[in-house]
């Protein structure tokens, strides 16, 4: 291996890092604040690719149905836990349509839509609008009636939900991969490197977007509830925080994360229905670097996944997965070492 190949090779790993350091980031918060090790996080990206996929053969996307069962479901189920407690009628009436507002009015602009010739940045407009409500609505059907469980019922239910997406996105996408076009065909030489505008795009997006978030937690009044949930749920509670609202936020924004994500990883593999697990769950390798709780670590372990995941594909490319995976072991281990008898809190 020469220094032009090994150029290169770093080049990709980075850039496949900045995505992952995106997927980093929305594990870590998810956890520090609703304690949810999301195994699902790479069901997102593949939403999110397959939307914009669809978009451009001119076909409503499946996330429109899936989005509608996910917000029926979830007005079926605050109905019954209202009935129960003897809500007033119209109280419960307003909170069903407020449930299935914005699922209708977005299903409905892009049922109208998308026969049509949209420009690509409208597509993924469109496609980001459509995956990120249903963050919110995963965690109003899977986990707010469980907030206080452990954290490995949280996992237990986490792994149920990453069945019953896979299963669904099947359903509604169909077993054909699809590769999306890139936002911008062009080439860059730097030395021995050749860099696409795709990569570019994904190295931009990825660091706007962490840029992003690090100012919404330090100058919004929602980052820093829920940097506030984070750092003391029933402290936060007392202080008139809801940890509900905090949770369904964080669902949301880490539904958006995945949504860009898939966005940007489209143009450079072809995605299938399943194939966000694996891109998820190198985010999660990633977030395990940062011990579930830095976001800095996070990105910065992403980077490596990244790296590593490219030089181990040169090296042995049926056994790149394997490698990437091992990796976590040791860092477990110093885990372990460094943080013993850690409680479930």
């Amino acid at each position: 291996m020469d220094f032009s190949i090994s150029s290169i090779l770093l080049a990709d790993g980075l850039s496949n890092g900045a995505v992952y350091a995106l997927l980093a980031m929305a594990t870590v918060l998810l956890f520090v604040v609703t304690r949810v090790i999301f195994i699902p996080q790479g069901e997102f990206v593949a939403f999110g690719a397959l939307t914009l996929a669809m978009l451009q053969n001119r076909q409503v996307p499946g996330t429109v149905w899936l989005m509608l069962i996910l917000a029926f479901a979830v007005v079926v189920l605050d109905l019954a836990r209202g009935l129960k407690l003897a809500q007033p009628t119209p109280q419960l009436l307003r909170g069903s349509l407020r449930t299935l507002a914005y699922p209708l009015a977005i299903g409905g602009v892009t049922y109208l839509m998308a026969p049509l010739e949209l420009p690509l940045a409208l597509q993924a407009v469109l496609s980001v609008a459509l995956v990120a409500p249903m963050g919110s609505l995963v965690y109003r059907l899977a986990y707010e009636s469980l907030a206080d469980a452990s954290v490995l019922v949280l996992l237990i239910v986490s792994v149920g939900v990453h069945f019953a997406l896979t299963g669904l996105a099947l359903l509604y996408f169909g077993a054909e991969g699809f590769r999306n076009p890139s936002f911008w065909d062009v080439r860059f030489s730097v030395g021995a490197v050749t860099l696409s505008g795709q990569t570019v795009i994904m190295f931009g997006a990825s660091f706007a977007l962490i840029v992003l978030l690090w100012q919404f937690f330090g100058r919004t009044v929602y980052g820093k509830a829920l940097q506030a949930t984070a750092v003391n749920r029933l402290g936060a509670q007392l202080m008139g925080i809801s940890t509900s609202r905090a949770g369904r936020l964080s669902f949301t924004l880490a539904a958006l994360i995945g949504a860009l994500s898939g966005l940007l990883i489209g143009p450079t593999t072809t995605i299938f229905y399943d194939s966000g697990f694996l891109i998820g769950l190198k985010g999660f390798i990633a977030a395990v670097f940062a011990g579930l709780s830095s976001y800095p670590m996070a990105a910065i372990g992403a980077l490596a996944v990244g790296v590593l995941e490219s030089f181990g594909a040169f090296w042995a490319s049926s056994f790149k997965e394997v490698i990437v995976f091992t990796a976590i072991l040791p860092v477990l281990l110093w885990q372990s070492m460094r943080n013993p008898h850690q409680g479930d809190h």
